[in-house]
């Protein structure tokens, strides 16, 4: 399982520091998106492969 924690504050939803596995993967005519659900099961965004690497650092 992939973790990845938040580099800066991601748009005034979630804070530095906040730690996310990875759902799912998924590709789209090239565009690669990424389903993220928080450590503490309390909520789950849908980024980009180019915010993954902005806002996010993998960890394991």
């Amino acid at each position: 399982m992939k973790w990845y924690k938040l580099k800066k504050n991601y748009k005034g939803i979630y804070k530095k520091g906040t730690r996310f596995f990875v759902l799912s993967e998924s590709e789209f005519i090239g565009v690669k998106e990424y389903a993220l659900q928080t450590k503490s099961l309390a909520g789950k965004i849908i980024v980009s492969e180019e915010e993954l690497e902005i806002y996010f650092r993998l960890i394991k």
